[in-house]
């Protein structure tokens, strides 16, 4: 072999492994130089995450400085920009107020805090609110709407006309000159749906539905009952346009008697609260207060007086026509089957409240899913009749219930 073709293939061999050692070099150092990237990115995250950490404990240092703030409430606010403010200890002081807090916050009986050296105001607070009132049942609009009431067109007529007219078109009052009624109140036997209509008023007047129990409002302790009142009536306020129903009204609004204990007496200051708060709110507002009961004839004559309660609606015990009409309410999404005539079923139901009916349907459907069938037949409903109106007939004592 010719020794020049020798050494230029030897040559050549180590240029490719220089190229070759070269190359996996570069990719060691490629890799080398990713590692170094993501480490770097992980100690870039864990010096923010330590910044921040430092930065929340630097605020905590600060305000564990500064001195403790004294609560107090808003007695009434000057001319100059200062204010006098009842304080928690007691005694009242005319103060100065920090500019940086708006003065339209400043109104009467609104919490602040105080400095604890000069009493200015520096912070105005929330307004405190009873854990029962958060508590209490608030639907920001029902589902339930007039055509799922069924049988009680002219009581559905009154409540627009005293309820929805004067939230959703206020101006014709005015312009008749006219102020509507403040309060209604619904009077019935159980089950007549009187939650039903005050939860259909609020559904078409897209207003906020709180319902409070007439129980719930008597309180241990002398003045509580009469500051939840108060504070239930500052909620719907806040969440108006509101429906506010009262149910179980007797509960606290029963008539006053000259011989009474301390807890009757304390009920009294709760049901005198109620007739304070429905004399000074708005009768052309965003609150509308409905109340229900089952016995009229106990109420105090002083809410029903005008001016409170001045409109009273009777939902009686539904009549053929009306069982009728709220059997089909409940039935239309149910599958019956063709041998369910609801004028047979409707003649077995004499007596029966609207309540009764709902649960008659859902019997109904029970035997059905009892015996794995798909739909419902006539048997399951005269099943469902017998079971729920022998209850009925028992309550009554086999007689028609009525209503005092």
């Amino acid at each position: 072999m010719n020794p020049e073709v020798e050494q230029e293939g030897d040559e050549k061999d180590i240029a490719d492994k220089d190229r070759s050692y070269l190359l996996s070099y570069t990719r060691h150092l490629e890799r080398k130089i990713r590692t170094l990237e993501t480490e770097k990115q992980l100690i870039d995250n864990e010096r923010m995450r330590m910044e921040r950490e430092i930065a929340s404990m630097r605020n905590d240092l600060e305000q564990m400085k500064r001195s403790p703030l004294i609560t107090g409430t808003i007695v009434d606010s000057l001319d100059d920009g200062r204010a006098v403010v009842r304080s928690s200890s007691g005694p009242s002081f005319v103060v100065n107020v920090i500019k940086s807090i708006d003065k339209d916050l400043l109104k009467s009986n609104s919490r602040v805090a105080l400095n604890q050296r000069n009493f200015a105001i520096v912070e105005v607070l929330p307004q405190q609110k009873d854990p029962m009132v958060s508590a209490m049942e608030v639907e920001d609009r029902p589902s339930v709407a007039y055509e799922d009431v069924g049988g009680l067109e002219e009581q559905i007529l009154e409540l627009r006309e005293t309820v929805e007219l004067p939230l959703t078109k206020p101006e014709l009052f005015e312009r008749v000159g006219i102020s509507p009624p403040k309060g209604v109140m619904l009077f019935g036997p159980p089950g007549t749906g009187k939650t039903l209509l005050a939860r259909a008023v609020a559904h078409e007047t897209n207003a906020t539905f709180i319902r409070v129990i007439g129980s719930e409002l008597v309180q241990k302790f002398i003045g509580e009952g009469a500051r939840l009142v108060r504070e239930i009536f500052e909620f719907a306020e806040e969440r108006s346009p509101t429906i506010l129903f009262i149910d179980e009204l007797d509960a606290i609004g029963s008539r006053r008697l000259d011989i009474a204990t301390s807890g009757d007496r304390e009920v009294q200051r709760t049901l005198m609260q109620l007739l304070s708060n429905l004399d000074g709110f708005d009768v052309r507002g965003n609150v509308r207060v409905i109340a229900a009961t089952n016995r009229p004839d106990i109420l105090d004559p002083a809410l029903l007086r005008p001016g409170r309660f001045d409109r009273i609606i009777e939902i009686g015990m539904p009549t053929a026509k009306e069982r009728l009409a709220i059997f089909k309410i409940h039935t239309r999404k149910m599958s019956l089957d063709d041998s369910v005539d609801l004028d047979v079923i409707v003649s077995m139901t004499e007596g029966a409240s609207g309540a009764d009916i709902k649960n008659m349907c859902t019997e109904s459907g029970m035997f059905a899913v009892r015996n794995e069938r798909d739909h419902i037949t006539e048997s399951d409903f005269k099943k469902a009749v017998s079971k729920v109106m022998g209850k009925v007939r028992a309550e009554t004592g086999n007689k028609e219930r009525f209503f005092v």
